[in-house]
């Protein structure tokens, strides 16, 4: 053994050569090194191992040695990206209502609040302020184009009133009779015959527009007087009732037809539907007439207003036609422009008559 071991020190000793020696054992220490780190570096990672096995139940262990259990798949990167953009978007469209309910709100609050209504109707009168300034120019305009010529009115003083001018006064000496109207003094001799012959027994089956009654004398005085001594124009004393004056009336409508033929009109003028059917019914029987006779291009024309009455008697004057225009004696008092035609009778009623007229109403 000695001479083995002997001998073999010997080979080494031979064959390594003496600058060396120092060389190998520097390599032989740091390849000592780091097979230390290296079996420290594994047991490190296998104590790892272990509380990672031990920290997981459901993870096997055998022999003692442990096997990681890979986990669920993390979500990608898009995912989480399209996950963010939506919780956003949500985010947003809940602003978005919020504010538009409050928006609504406020509306409502202007609307209702002093400011909103003064402003709405400033501008409501801006508006109108606008539409009244184009209306009045306009309308000036139309005035600028219209001829404006003030017509003369001519009244002529009815003969009564010169009677009671002068029956006030004393008189000395007897009053001579007014003259003869010229309106009607050509025709003088046919309206005396015509009041004449309404004096005798009345002919009942006399054609229409022809008196089917009788007048006494005091109805035919009062005649003569209106048609020579007024001229046609004038106010009498009422009869008493409406009848009587409707008779009265009818004598004066047929003796004016002998004279005028077609070309006249009769306008009757009273206040009441009530008493234009009076004169209606009346007419009708004392004349003969039917109710064809009645209506704007008839005879006769009923008006219970006197601006209608004196607008239709101007357009028949324009046509060439006379106007006869009868006023009930209901009516207090006649209008002006009635007094401007040739041919119109008012009756003028006691104060008992309008008494008695009034309560029938």
């Amino acid at each position: 053994m000695a001479d083995e071991l002997q001998s073999k020190g010997i080979g080494d000793s031979n064959d390594a050569a003496p600058g060396n020696t120092s060389e190998t054992a520097a390599a032989e220490s740091t390849a000592a090194e780091n097979t230390a780190d290296e079996s420290t570096a594994a047991e490190s990672a296998r104590s790892e191992s272990n509380k990672d096995a031990g920290s997981n139940p459901a993870s096997p262990a055998s022999g003692g040695s442990s096997q990681t259990v890979p986990g669920p798949e993390s979500p990608s990167w898009q995912t989480l990206a399209t996950a963010e953009l939506v919780e956003r978007r949500d985010t947003l469209q809940k602003e978005i209502q919020e504010l538009s309910q409050r928006k609504q709100q406020l509306e409502q609050d202007l609307r209702q609040s002093f400011a909103g209504q003064s402003d709405a109707i400033a501008r409501r009168v801006k508006g109108f302020q606008e539409y009244l300034g184009g209306a009045l120019q306009d309308l000036a305009q139309s005035v600028e184009s219209l001829e404006l010529v003030v017509q003369p009115m001519v009244v002529q003083p009815s003969p009564l009133d010169h009677q009671n001018s002068n029956s006030n006064e004393p008189s000395v000496e007897n009053v001579p009779t007014p003259a003869i109207a010229d309106t009607f003094k050509p025709d003088e001799e046919l309206i005396r015959a015509s009041l004449q012959g309404f004096l005798e027994q009345p002919d009942f089956y006399a054609g229409p527009w022809k008196l089917r009654r009788s007048l006494d004398s005091s109805d035919v005085a009062l005649l003569e007087d209106w048609f020579f001594n007024q001229g046609g124009r004038g106010a009498q004393a009422s009869r008493g009732s409406r009848p009587r004056n409707v008779l009265l009336a009818s004598g004066l409508i047929a003796i004016i037809g002998e004279l005028y033929g077609d070309q006249f009109q009769t306008l009757v003028l009273a206040g009441q539907p009530e008493r234009l059917g009076d004169w209606r019914r009346g007419l009708q029987d004392c004349l003969g007439l039917g109710r064809e006779d009645f209506g704007p291009n008839s005879g006769i024309v009923l008006f219970d207003r006197a601006d209608a009455l004196v607008e239709r008697a101007d357009r028949l004057e324009e046509r060439g036609e006379v106007p006869l225009i009868l006023i009930d004696a209901a009516e207090r008092a006649v209008d002006i422009p009635v007094l401007q035609f040739p041919l119109w009778l008012a009756f003028a009623a006691q104060p008992e008559e309008l008494l008695i007229d009034d309560d029938l109403l």
